[in-house]
């Protein structure tokens, strides 16, 4: 599959968050990565449906919204209202996973299933074949500029394994220390879609250093 890099806005200059997106397609984003957090599930506030809505005129690209929510299925009308493209639930806070996936689906947007990095592969058999894509974290959730996990590794593995033997063509997503020093390990092992924010949008200079960092991860991808 093709690598795709997902600019995270949580790492972006919130008082030109238009330009900052705009930069980053510029500089090759696939599409737009927003943290979604609600202070229960996460110690952390961040976006909501209306910043989304204003900032939506400003790039055509797909947004891939992670709900790091309690009770995410209420949040989906009004983000699908708001211009989500994709949304990624967690596996920890769906006790009807099967039901959440299913109302994304019934909204017009593309289900996708997130994990922590203690939560095992295995438990997402069953509903695979509904997503359009496998969000790994990488990172305990909740804040940006964290160190990457390198047992998250064997996930991504595990994950490509189980697409290739399952018949399936979910994508898989790695969220969390994606930067320069980890992008080629996290590409080996078999993520396909990559999300970066500090990255990215860390130094002020979104569109040279999305491009660089897209460059790097297809580099990796045509020596594995």
């Amino acid at each position: 599959m093709a690598i795709d890099l997902l600019p995270s806005i949580l790492a972006a200059d919130f008082s030109r968050l238009g330009e900052e997106v705009q930069a980053a397609e510029r500089g090759g984003g696939a599409a737009i990565h927003i943290d979604v957090m609600d202070g229960h599930f996460v110690p952390n506030l961040t976006f909501g449906p209306a910043l989304i809505k204003a900032i939506r005129p400003h790039t055509r690209l797909p947004f891939d919204c992670h709900m790091m929510v309690e009770h995410p299925d209420q949040y989906v009308p009004p983000f699908a209202d708001a211009g989500v493209n994709w949304m990624s639930v967690h596996y920890e806070t769906c006790p009807h996973l099967h039901r959440t996936l299913s109302l994304i689906r019934d909204y017009g947007m593309e289900p996708a299933v997130v994990i922590n990095p203690a939560t095992a592969v295995d438990l997402l058999v069953p509903i695979l074949s509904m997503v359009h894509h496998v969000l790994v974290m990488s990172v305990n959730p909740g804040f940006g500029g964290q160190r990457f996990i390198p047992f998250t590794l064997t996930k991504i593995r595990k994950l490509k394994e189980l697409r290739q033997n399952m018949g399936l063509t979910f994508r898989i997503e790695v969220d969390g220390g994606v930067d320069r020093e980890t992008i080629a390990s996290v590409v080996d092992a078999g993520a396909d879609m990559l999300v970066a924010g500090s990255a990215v949008f860390g130094d002020g200079r979104a569109e040279e250093e999305a491009r660089e960092l897209l460059t790097l991860a297809r580099k990796a991808d045509s020596a594995a």
